[in-house]
């Protein structure tokens, strides 16, 4: 009983939570395994963000329910956002689950696999599911495992998720992210930087700074320094680690977008001219209804501002249509906005239901024609957005890091500073190299090209 898969679902959080996860297990002697036709034990990292995540996660776990009934033997758990929403409420469709770790929990979970595998081989009954959804002082400081690449997975690290803050204070109308991560909770910057030094030494040359409100990072801990702002301190500190050569960061709130931080991009050479702005809405009226604290023509100043040290920056935003009470005018202020911001990619999501949150409770929910309608009138313009970018990209040489094979196992891939997927023909010791590509060809999504290195 050894043998662990984990399927994560959601966003990059719970990815990096996941594998935290996965490298604290290694390191109790557990193998992580690809295909959960290989598994002793199938843990799920779920999210709650949208109803429909969740029950992905349910259908996935009462299918896999099955093989509990054929090995008694065989572990099920729940982890993440949705174990963290529901508890033990889970256990009325998935009596099977064995175990239940909420969010500020992950490191608890190669004990309780250590007591079930214990109690398993010694023949005793488990007994009741084991739930843990409490809080835990500095929980935030036990994300720092990364997964060292071994036997099969030898292929190197070249980016790494980096977590440096928990939870979120902002209480967005719409969102049940506070609920699901609990306070907002800075680790030491020390830390972080240690981390990225250590990382760094094992080849990673692009590190992804995640928070729920990344820019909120330290603001109780921190002091500002000639107007820097700790997050921005921070990414001064890590763009000083040798061997680091790229910066991102995700997710932010447009209320972090100082002019220290846009400043940041014409100074820290290491950081990206990407940046994932979410806006959720065009219109002042709904953003206030959502509890966003900016307006529309804030958001635009911080795009500009942003254009004015990068014009080449690339943005992706996250957009909500559908929220209750959003009128045809509402929507079209949301679409001059979306075409003015003129976004190279977009998370666009039609408005859903997520009990405990305040726009759960509010009037005038919008059918589901009109929000399928509005999400396509955006998903058209992103559309026609990506095409016209990529398009002018061609014949020009981008600087690409070479991440690894490809899905097809033929030829490489690998992201521009833009954030761009890239596909090319490459030699493998190239992996973790920063290299010219030509770029020839494109889809809405993808950039095909040629290196442009001597005897290549």
């Amino acid at each position: 009983m050894n043998r662990v898969h984990i399927k994560t679902y959601g966003c990059q959080m719970n990815e990096r939570d996941s594998e935290a996860v996965a490298a604290m297990l290694r390191a109790r002697g557990y193998r992580i395994v690809g295909s959960e036709d290989e598994c002793d034990v199938m843990l799920l990292n779920t999210c709650s963000v949208r109803d429909a995540a969740e029950q992905k996660a349910i259908g996935k776990a009462g299918y896999v329910s099955h093989k509990k009934r054929k090995n008694p033997d065989f572990v099920l758990g729940i982890l993440g956002c949705m174990a963290q929403n529901r508890g033990a409420a889970l256990l009325d469709q998935l009596p099977d689950v064995d175990l239940i770790v909420g969010t500020q929990k992950f490191h608890q979970v190669p004990d309780y696999l250590d007591n079930l595998r214990a109690a398993r081989e010694a023949g005793v009954p488990i007994g009741e599911t084991i739930v843990d959804i409490a809080e835990e002082a500095g929980s935030q400081n036990t994300i720092k495992d990364h997964l060292v690449a071994e036997g099969a997975d030898l292929v190197p690290q070249v980016n790494a998720f980096v977590s440096i803050q928990q939870g979120c204070n902002m209480d967005c109308a719409f969102c049940i992210v506070p609920k699901t991560r609990g306070d907002e909770r800075s680790r030491p910057m020390d830390d972080i930087v240690a981390e990225c030094r250590s990382l760094a030494a094992r080849g990673v040359k692009e590190i992804t700074l995640l928070g729920q409100i990344v820019t909120s990072y330290g603001r109780r801990d921190y002091a500002h320094t000639d107007g820097i702002s700790p997050f921005v301190q921070l990414l001064e500190k890590v763009h000083a680690v040798e061997g680091i050569e790229r910066i991102r960061f995700t997710s932010p709130h447009p209320r972090g977008f100082k002019d220290d931080l846009a400043q940041a991009y014409g100074r820290l050479s290491k950081l990206c001219e990407y940046v994932h702005l979410p806006m959720q809405s065009g219109s002042n009226r709904i953003l206030k209804a959502m509890n966003r604290p900016y307006s529309r023509e804030r958001y635009k100043e911080i795009v500009d501002s942003l254009r004015a040290v990068r014009p080449d920056m690339y943005f992706s935003t996250d957009i909500i249509v559908g929220f209750p009470g959003e009128t045809d005018e509402e929507f079209e202020q949301t679409r001059e906005l979306f075409e003015a911001c003129n976004y190279d990619m977009a998370y666009i999501f039609k408005y859903s239901i997520r009990s405990g949150t305040p726009a759960a409770d509010m009037g005038d929910q919008i059918p589901d024609e009109v929000k399928e309608h509005r999400n396509a009138v955006l998903l058209d313009i992103l559309r026609k957005n990506s095409e016209r970018r990529n398009a002018a990209l061609l014949g020009t040489v981008e600087e690409v890091l070479v991440e690894g094979p490809d899905k097809t196992g033929e030829r490489f891939t690998g992201r521009t500073r833009g954030n761009r997927v890239c596909i090319f023909d490459a030699n493998p010791r190239l992996i973790g190299q920063l290299v010219p590509l030509k770029i020839e060809r494109a889809s809405v999504s993808t950039l095909y090209g040629e290196l442009q290195l001597a005897g290549v």
